[in-house]
């Protein structure tokens, strides 16, 4: 009846009122394609949300070809992320992989590794994310992990054009061609066409091509047939990639085949997606780890996994690589040693000390790790990090970092170290040591309340500084699922930065009656957060928390005890903080963080440190600073009040206003918009709003900040993120 009904709708739509259509000469009667591509759309559109979550899980083999052929190069390569190791005078790599794999709805991905060999040092995953490309949900609203906003979303029209490329078939079982155009030049959209099934209006094969700045794609995907288990999974995928930057041209063609071995449907009366019974634990979603003593590395045992033949140039691939370990020149092994430098200068370096854990080291050129705002000026930083496994998957984690800031000419350390005694209830023991922000006392708080706001000028006053060297000792234990409580003790010593400096607004420091230089606090305290619904898998021992649908809350409290230490004050703080970070439909997403601390029952000389609201002098990636930091407040509010109050609002969407208008803008992957205000004596409120972009390059923000509601300063804030997104 559905066929029919289509047939009557195009013959009346043309008036043509005599005949007999055939199904090879639909293709000639569709003068008014677009028309008749919205009407297939709206059947397509319709399904789609169902068919999206119509797979409950599977399990499947899956085997992955990819060459790569290096057409221009030059030294930038090494900065190609997840870049192998290139040999002199070797233009073309191959690599494969043999996978089992486990997909639990509604995005949970499983993967070990049965097998890998290639004439490559590794798998290049040219922009970092091969494998967004194979594990596609066509019926989604996004692709790629949400990088892409697929035509098959149900506002897809917004942003997509559709035409009807040709109609072809048996009579009744017609299947129509549809391409695909996007309405704008942006990245998050893609062109290509579908394959769709008539009655079902299920995808039988989906081509679309895409770019960013450097890499450009073309991803077809052929799914199973109408009734059969694999209806609405790709069962082959073929991606090729064209990937530059800065005179480097690879290009790169990958192969998937997958096998599966076991659906399970949904049933229809099954179809809603949110169930009745909440399951926050997902651990049977993560059960297949790698077992890498039985890990296939050798190319004749692999012959018994791979499901298609390799052709003739790839198998000469494999034998000039298995000659070309012969012999080594002089000249190769100087190339090889150079090799390992530019790794040490360009990559993450992971140091294994056998029975004595690993050491990651990242690189020593990092444009991660430098960053510009107007505040803070230039700063750069530097990672460690060194760990080792126990039995029972406890964990000991040691951390240092190192940093200097160009504005202030202040260098600043820091040690972390965590001992996971007790994975399973998350129980760690931390310790981390540094120096922190330099600090002025409580002596000038009076003072700042009592000038008023008309005169009020931060250069009027002598602000003497302390160095802060600091140690914290902290216990972290998850009661129940999403509680946690921490246990901290925190110990400052402070010292004034000048010896000549010897007085603050015209009032010497003191405590108990005598003026000094160092002062020291000693302070216990509790911290208690709780995420509700907090949703986790158990990897062995290992409790891994993941999302929440719920805001977290969390309650500090620290009492600074008198008398422990020499020169020691007494003081009582106290923090509340909301925040929560919403996904919102089609890639877009709200974070909101607010805010509340005190100081109180102080005593003699104390110093305004918060936990929650306080100023970062290194560089922190956009995910760290979204929304929470504000960009323009100067330092030295930080610490002028003994309350504060503060909100922070974040929205992010790739299609606000330059995303849509222009085709100098198509490089922008995202723009967000920023609100945050902050109440203080003398700021009622300070208020900052901000617009930013996020490339696959570098992210750049635009702030205003406003006093009392009158426009103070404008300013603006970069951070590197190559290839990071």
């Amino acid at each position: 009846m559905k066929y029919l009904f289509n047939i009557l709708s195009v013959l009346l739509f043309l008036g043509l009122n005599t005949g007999v259509l055939r199904a090879e000469s639909v293709p000639e009667a569709f003068r008014k394609r677009d028309v008749l591509a919205d009407s297939i759309m709206d059947k397509v559109l319709f399904y789609a949300p169902f068919y999206s979550h119509i797979v409950e899980n599977y399990q499947a083999s899956v085997y992955v070809k990819g060459r790569v052929n290096i057409q221009k190069k030059n030294f930038l390569i090494r900065y190609l992320p997840s870049m192998f190791r290139v040999k002199e005078g070797v233009r073309e790599y191959i690599s494969e992989t043999y996978s089992d794999l486990n997909f639990m709805a509604p995005d949970t991905y499983d993967q070990k590794v049965i097998g890998s060999v290639g004439t490559t040092s590794k798998f290049w995953e040219a922009d970092g994310r091969l494998l967004d490309y194979f594990h596609v949900n066509i019926y989604a609203s996004t692709l790629l992990a949400d990088k892409l906003l697929s035509p098959l979303a149900p506002n897809a029209r917004k942003y997509y054009k559709f035409h009807i490329d040709s109609v072809f078939g048996a009579s009744h079982q017609l299947q129509y061609k549809i391409r695909f155009v996007p309405r704008y030049k942006n990245y998050q959209l893609v062109g290509g066409y579908m394959v769709v099934s008539e009655d079902v209006w299920s995808v039988r094969e989906i081509r679309f091509s895409g770019r960013s700045e450097v890499f450009r794609f073309t991803n077809r995907l052929k799914m199973g047939e109408v009734g059969e288990p694999n209806e609405f999974l790709p069962v082959r995928n073929e991606l090729e990639g064209s990937f530059r930057f800065l005179g480097n041209r690879l290009e790169g063609a990958y192969l998937v085949d997958v096998d599966y071995k076991k659906i399970q449907l949904r049933e229809v009366a099954e179809m809603p997606e949110k169930p009745k019974k909440k399951k926050y634990d997902l651990s049977d979603m993560y059960t297949l780890r790698t077992d890498t003593s039985s890990y296939i590395k050798d190319v004749a045992r692999f012959d018994s996994l791979r499901p298609i033949p390799l052709e003739a140039h790839e198998q000469e691939l494999y034998e000039s690589f298995s000659h070309s370990g012969d012999s080594l020149t002089k000249r190769d092994k100087r190339i090889i040693a150079w090799g390992r430098i530019e790794d040490a200068l360009l990559d993450y370096n992971t140091i294994s000390l056998k029975k004595m854990g690993s050491i990651r080291i990242s690189p020593l050129i990092n444009p991660f790790m430098l960053g510009f705002s107007a505040q803070n000026g230039f700063s750069y930083s530097q990672r460690f990090r060194y760990s080792r496994l126990f039995s029972g998957d406890r964990v000991l984690r040691v951390s240092p970092s190192i940093g200097y800031n160009f504005k202030s000419k202040s260098f600043y350390w820091q040690l972390n170290s965590d001992w996971e005694y007790y994975p399973r209830k998350g129980m760690v023991f931390h310790v981390e040591a540094g120096n922190g922000n330099k600090i002025y006392s409580s002596a000038l708080l009076e003072d700042l309340k009592e000038m008023p706001d008309s005169i009020f000028d931060f250069e009027k006053f002598n602000l003497r500084y302390y160095k802060d060297l600091y140690l914290k000792l902290r216990h972290s234990w998850e009661i129940v699922n999403g509680l946690v409580l921490d246990v901290n003790l925190t110990m400052h010593r402070r010292t004034a930065e000048k010896d000549e400096d010897a007085t603050q607004g015209g009032m010497p420091d003191v405590v108990n009656g005598r003026s000094t230089r160092t002062f020291n606090s000693f302070a216990p305290g509790i911290r208690l957060s709780w995420t509700p619904g907090q949703y986790y898998y158990m990897d062995g021992a290992q409790k891994v928390n993941l999302h929440s649908r719920f805001p977290t809350i969390s309650v500090d409290w620290e009492r600074g005890i008198k008398g422990i230490f020499p020169n020691s004050g007494k003081h009582e703080r106290f923090e509340v903080e909301l925040q929560h970070n919403i996904p919102l439909k089609f890639m877009r997403t709200l974070y909101y963080r607010l805010g509340w601390g005190c100081f109180t029952k102080y005593q003699n000389l104390y110093f305004v440190d918060y936990a929650n609201f306080r100023r970062y002098n290194l560089p922190t990636g956009w995910g760290d600073d979204l929304g929470g930091i504000f960009q323009l407040l100067d330092r030295r509010w930080y610490n002028s009040s003994s309350e504060y109050v503060r909100g922070n609002i974040t929205y992010e969407s790739p299609f606000l206003m330059l995303g849509r208008i222009s085709r100098l803008t198509q490089s922008i992957l995202t723009e967000r918009i920023y609100l945050g205000a902050v109440c203080l004596p003398h700021l009622k409120p300070y208020a900052e709003v901000g617009y930013g972009i996020g490339t696959h390059v570098f992210d750049f923000g635009l702030f205003a900040g406003f006093n009392n509601w009158k426009y103070n300063e404008f300013g603006v804030k970069i951070t590197l993120e190559l290839f990071s997104k």
